[in-house]
């Protein structure tokens, strides 16, 4: 099938917290890794340990970035039916593990999830930038209008954040196994290029303000 990109969002219900600790974010993480698989969970985990499995991926996942109630994921479906599968497996076996862990019931997440499909134009590499610089929601709100006052202090920001795949195309391996990276390396370009090029969207309004576009 044609390789196509999808940028998928999902929040919790009435925009609560999905992810209440560090051990909620590795779950998450965890989760991406063994739900992108076409074998269950239960067999997966069971073949794993004896050695004889081999991953049917459903996704490449390209990029990722994990917010306190909600999460964005640039993905390439490999089979026809696999991004349905895909997400219904990863929603519902987190909301599992959040209903177990904190002892709750009911809806965690707002609905499936949100598709987007991305062309590639020139736009196009500008959406790994806009997920990547999700987090700076947390420490420079203004960062959509591109008004950073400190593109270091921004950048500095994005290394201490675990929770996005932003460190593994910076030289830090932090979640390599989830990444498909060989699509977006290209692009994107080594460190300094990427650093430029986000220095370059953090002071300017009208690229910075696309990123509304994406939420």
């Amino acid at each position: 099938m044609p390789m196509e990109f999808y940028h998928l969002i999902n929040r919790g219900v009435e925009k609560r917290d999905v992810f209440l600790d560090d051990g909620d974010y590795l779950r998450f993480i965890h989760d991406l890794y063994v739900f992108n698989d076409r074998a269950s969970a239960p067999n997966y985990m069971v073949k794993a340990r004896r050695a004889e499995h081999r991953r049917a991926l459903l996704v490449q996942i390209h990029a990722f970035a994990l917010m306190s109630n909600h999460y964005h994921l640039l993905v390439t479906p490999l089979q026809d039916d696999s991004l349905s599968l895909f997400m219904r497996k990863l929603n519902m076996g987190y909301a599992k593990y959040m209903n177990e862990k904190y002892d709750r019931s009911g809806v965690l997440w707002q609905g499936t999830f949100r598709k987007i499909r991305i062309k590639r134009d020139a736009h196009f590499q500008y959406i790994p930038y806009y997920i990547h610089l999700n987090p700076l929601d947390y420490t420079h709100p203004n960062w959509r209008s591109g008004t950073v006052a400190s593109v270091e202090a921004a950048l500095a920001a994005l290394r201490a954040y675990r929770w996005s795949s932003y460190r593994d195309f910076n030289g830090i391996k932090n979640f390599p196994s989830v990444l498909h990276t060989d699509t977006l390396k290209p692009i994107l370009g080594n460190t300094s290029e990427q650093n430029r090029q986000i220095a370059a969207i953090l002071s300017d309004p009208a690229v910075a303000a696309h990123s509304d576009a994406l939420e």
